[in-house]
């Protein structure tokens, strides 16, 4: 089973379409959306992993007709009311209510600080790293959450039981199929893992190319 958002190498949604690169916002309300979803972000209810999820649990018809930050703003939306910082009557026009994670609200003279931090997702623990560069492994045959059903994960239908080559390990860091579910960071290994074009398409207009993904320790077993 997977979720409409996983896209990658599906047929019939056709060519993608790149945008210029120079072009950092296409509509004005763009910068908006991007705005108040880091804003929101900023009272700490949530992580980036549990945002992540929001966009994925939109309603298939709703993600597939949604614009990019139509999907942010959806999902912002569901989640400041899963939270309780805001009511479902306030989004229909209703009066607002003073939320309780009112003296969180970002500031101004806070943004560029609060920016400049980031969220660094690189924690110490965990197992030890089980592969090194140079090492063939093969990812899990479907690539589902194995904490919770149909949860969040970070590894994409196109690429499961694919074989790879580890590139690199980054460090210890978040498990989003755990952090997206508040069940903790529960820390692993994260691999930059190369990936032959032709082992992940059917027809690959060019299959010499690679696709370089960043997996986590428990998507991936050794490949003799």
């Amino acid at each position: 089973m997977t979720r409409v958002h996983d896209m990658g190498g599906r047929f019939g949604d056709g060519r993608v379409q790149p945008e210029a690169e120079d072009v950092r916002f296409v509509q004005d309300w763009h910068r908006g959306a991007l705005a108040v979803t880091l804003a929101a972000g900023a009272l700490g209810a949530w992580n980036i992993d549990m945002s992540r999820h929001a966009r994925e649990k939109l309603a298939p018809k709703d993600y597939a007709r949604f614009s990019y930050y139509e999907k942010w703003l959806a999902a912002l939306a569901d989640i400041l009311v899963e939270k309780g910082l805001i009511r479902r009557e306030e989004l229909s026009g209703a009066s607002p209510w003073e939320s309780p994670s009112a003296s969180k609200a970002l500031k101004a003279d806070r943004v560029a600080a609060v920016l400049s931090r980031g969220g660094p997702a690189d924690r110490p623990g965990g197992p030890p790293a089980r592969f090194v560069a140079g090492d063939i492994v093969r990812t899990r045959a479907v690539a589902e959450n194995l904490l919770v059903e149909g949860g969040h994960t970070r590894l994409p239908a196109y690429a499961a039981g694919a074989r790879g080559r580890i590139l690199r390990c980054h460090g210890s860091h978040v498990l989003p199929d755990a952090s997206a579910h508040g069940l903790g960071d529960a820390p692993e290994p994260l691999y930059a893992v190369a990936f032959p074009a032709s082992e992940l398409w059917a027809h690959p207009e060019h299959p010499g190319d690679e696709v370089v993904l960043d997996l986590w320790q428990s998507y991936l077993e050794p490949d003799a």
